[in-house]
């Protein structure tokens, strides 16, 4: 390597603007939708609560949402990376033929991998117990840190599942199952915006009380929702891995038997 980078008399400027060979754009197509939907439906989810909290809530709220976000936003990042160390070995384990020493090693990364979800979750959960008393570095008014504690129990239990949801959705992308996290997030960019909008609703009617642990109650359910279908669905391939090295298992034996 010199300083240049290795890519240095392989690529020019040009390249960068010049459209992929067909057969580059087939080996990517089979990702690029499930991929599109499971990002864009990550987003939807926030964008949507924004909104609400900005819209139809109040400035108290808006100030308590800015320092909910802050802590928010430097936890996930902890929980996160057991998606992104499980996409870097999973796919070795997946790429072996299948047998039952292969579902055996995938339900022993799974297991350590929500062992460690759990301990990062425990660590978020006390991190976000320091919020009380972290916010006055944040605000002087008494109403917004008020409104912030009236977020922590939602948060708390975000958190307290956000290291499995995360190690358990690597897993998946590990195992290639892009269709169904694509097809999930698609319905979450629908149903998640929807279910905030109801809490805006609310609170332009006058119908019922809006407040910022609204939001934060339709979000937290969101999160153990999916992580209930994670969880359901790595169990379920388990199990149908298992059931299908069984039966060839079986067939094998049943020819053995015919031969002899």
């Amino acid at each position: 390597f010199s300083a240049r980078g290795f890519l240095e008399g392989k690529m020019r400027f040009r390249d960068v603007f010049s459209l992929p060979s067909k057969e580059a754009a087939m080996e990517f197509w089979p990702y690029v939708l499930p991929v599109t939907a499971t990002s864009v439906g990550r987003v939807s989810g926030y964008v949507a609560m924004s909104h609400v909290v900005s819209s139809s809530i109040g400035t108290i709220a808006m100030a308590a949402q800015q320092i909910v976000l802050s802590f928010f936003y430097c936890l996930c990042p902890l929980a996160d990376s057991l998606n992104l160390t499980a996409q870097s070995f999973v796919p070795t384990l997946y790429a072996k033929k299948k047998s039952m020493q292969r579902t055996k090693a995938l339900h022993r990364i799974t297991t350590e991998f929500w062992r460690a979800g759990l301990l990062m979750g425990s660590a978020c959960v006390g991190a976000i117990a320091l919020l009380p008393f972290l916010s006055r570095f944040f605000t002087g008014d008494v109403l917004v840190m008020s409104e912030v504690n009236t977020v922590v129990p939602f948060l708390s239990i975000f958190f307290a599942v956000h290291g499995v949801f995360s190690a358990t959705e690597g897993i998946l992308l590990g195992q290639r199952d892009l269709g169904f996290l694509g097809k999930s997030y698609a319905a979450f960019f629908f149903a998640v915006p929807w279910f905030m909008l109801q809490v805006k609703k609310t609170a332009l009617t006058g119908v019922g009380s809006a407040k910022l642990t609204s939001v934060w109650k339709v979000f937290t359910c969101y999160q153990l929702f999916r992580t209930v279908s994670w969880l359901v669905r790595i169990m379920r391939l388990n199990i149908k891995s298992k059931l299908e090295i069984t039966k060839n298992a079986d067939e094998t034996n049943i020819v053995s038997g015919d031969s002899i």
